[in-house]
């Protein structure tokens, strides 16, 4: 099993594009698996992780209700987003400058194949990372993602999970508010949850800004010790 995972930060970038990027890589990985059981051979398959952010963009889940949308063509352009319907599972969430993004894409034969518990394990290497921050956090039941004050009035969402997987290999991810401008969450039903407020680590600390770099360390450091992984840092430039 190869557990080394190749990480990826590409900055700002596109949604579109980093989709196909995403699609890119995970086709190679599927491929390979094919050709293993085809040929009979044993390549180890490559494991990436992508951090990115992207500029202002909605993306509908396959699962997803198009009504959790609150804005037309029209608003949209207006507000300087765009929208996609895609392949992950999940309804509808924000992506925004301020928020880090982490598109893992692992061949889970590799670590475990039980898709329930790499969900869990990407949540626990979120709510690891906030309790750094002293921020109390869990699980919500019945839903997936990171949220603050479950069970009560006050109960707020700060981490989006959503993933796809074929042949074990995973895409998609997770995207943690960070500095955020939380009003363009006004403009979606997140998640198709209603009641629930969305927040952002800089509001619960108080603070203007938060060190992005800093929590992607925080993140890697917990996601490393759970899938009991090392990661090697590769430059990318796109």
């Amino acid at each position: 099993m190869n557990k080394t995972i190749q990480l990826q930060d590409l900055g700002l970038q596109d949604y579109k594009t980093t989709w196909e990027y995403q699609e890119k890589i995970f086709k190679g990985v599927v491929d390979l698996k094919i050709q293993n059981r085809r040929e009979e051979t044993n390549l180890a398959t490559p494991n990436y992780f992508l951090f990115v952010e992207h500029p202002h963009v909605y993306t509908l889940g396959k699962s997803g209700d198009l009504e959790n949308l609150l804005l037309n063509e029209k608003q949209l352009e207006a507000k300087g987003a765009t929208f996609y319907k895609i392949n992950r599972g999940g309804d509808i969430t924000y992506h925004g400058p301020g928020q880090i993004v982490g598109y893992p894409i692992l061949d889970l034969d590799n670590f475990f194949t039980d898709i329930h518990k790499y969900l869990r394990f990407l949540e626990e290497s979120i709510i690891l990372t906030l309790q750094e921050y002293g921020l109390e956090c869990g699980r919500s039941e019945g839903e997936t993602g990171v949220w603050l004050g479950e069970g009560t009035p006050f109960a707020r969402k700060i981490c989006a999970l959503g993933v796809r997987a074929s042949r074990w290999v995973t895409m998609h991810g997770f995207a943690l508010n960070v500095n955020v401008d939380l009003g363009y969450f006004d403009n979606i039903i997140p998640c198709g949850i209603r009641g629930k407020a969305v927040t952002s680590l800089n509001v619960e600390l108080g603070v203007e800004k938060v060190d992005e770099a800093e929590v992607k360390a925080k993140i890697l450091k917990h996601f490393t010790t759970l899938f009991d992984c090392e990661i090697q840092s590769e430059i990318k430039n796109r």
